[in-house]
């Protein structure tokens, strides 16, 4: 039987009561060498899966959690076992990069953003338009405000 559980490991317990342990880092290897291998895009598996491709690309890298019927749809997919399903549906560690911490309040929160999503956006990028680099002169940037009766929210394109 298989067990999610918080922190950064999957627990599977086997018959024998021994334990074996999948990180997250290793459950990320398998699913993009199956995405690969099946020559799938993350649109696809997005599709699958019935989420935005942004949000099914993080939890691939390890960056969101699935609920069980989405990490279903996804190693099936995939051609992949429980142990992967169990490790899509841990609560992660979020923060993909290791650099220094801004410490402007607005500037931070971009960070985060780059934390969380920058292995995500590279990996979309790379998948739409190949290897390479964007350019930080030459590319499109909006900043917009929407209207919530929340308070108005930030929306940048």
């Amino acid at each position: 039987m298989s067990y999610p559980c918080r922190g950064e490991h999957f627990y599977r317990f086997q018959e024998k009561e021994s334990i074996t342990m999948l990180s997250r880092k290793e459950a990320t290897e398998k699913i993009l060498a199956a995405k690969q291998k099946k020559k799938l895009t993350f649109e696809q598996i997005a599709a699958t899966v019935g989420r935005h491709k942004v949000w099914v690309t993080a939890a691939l890298l390890g960056q969101a959690t699935m609920s069980a019927p989405e990490a279903e749809a996804t190693v099936q997919l995939l051609g992949l076992g429980s142990e992967i399903a169990g490790a899509l549906q841990e609560i992660p560690t979020k923060g993909s990069l290791d650099d220094a911490v801004p410490v402007d309040p607005l500037l931070y929160r971009f960070h985060e953003i780059t934390q969380v999503y920058g292995t995500t956006i590279k990996a979309l990028i790379h998948e739409m338009f190949g290897d390479g680099i964007m350019s930080a002169i030459d590319f499109e940037l909006d900043i917009r405000k929407l209207p919530d009766p929340k308070g108005d929210r930030v929306v940048i394109t």
